[in-house]
């Protein structure tokens, strides 16, 4: 297997990192799926090779998931900072999110992880990972 070139998918997408076993995020990815008109952003599985390298890039943990993770022009955004920097970018109305910023941060990030402890419980988890749809390669890194 060839070895992953991490720095240079950094530099070039804007990648989502997300738990594929958790079907609160693979809601999410469906979601970004249908909204990302303009494909600005590449999904990630956590669990995937180059998910792992660039949880190890950023020296984050690889065998626990706690958050969705943002990379943008080799920035790693994590938490409610991470929701609110992808979901602006999606145009009208989701740029209204926007002003969850007036919030403070550490009152948006212990929701956003009261929610991220708790989405297996919450939503489920799959005993795999799922193979995304063909037709959804082009959002997929």
């Amino acid at each position: 297997m060839p070895e992953i070139d991490t720095k240079k998918i950094i530099e070039s997408n804007k990648i989502i990192l997300f738990d594929a076993e958790c079907k609160l995020c693979s809601a999410w990815c469906n979601f970004m799926i249908k909204h990302d008109k303009k494909l600005c952003f590449k999904l990630c599985s956590v669990q995937s090779s180059k998910g792992q390298a660039i949880l190890k890039y950023f020296n984050y943990p690889t065998d626990s998931f706690k958050t969705m993770l943002y990379i943008e022009k080799s920035m790693c955004t994590v938490q409610s900072d991470a929701f609110i920097d992808v979901v602006i970018q999606l145009g009208w109305p989701w740029r209204m999110a926007k002003i969850l910023r007036i919030i403070p941060k550490r009152v948006r990030n212990w929701a956003y992880d009261r929610i991220a402890f708790n989405r297996y419980t919450l939503f489920g988890k799959y005993d795999y990972c799922l193979i995304p749809n063909a037709d959804y390669d082009q959002h997929y890194l």
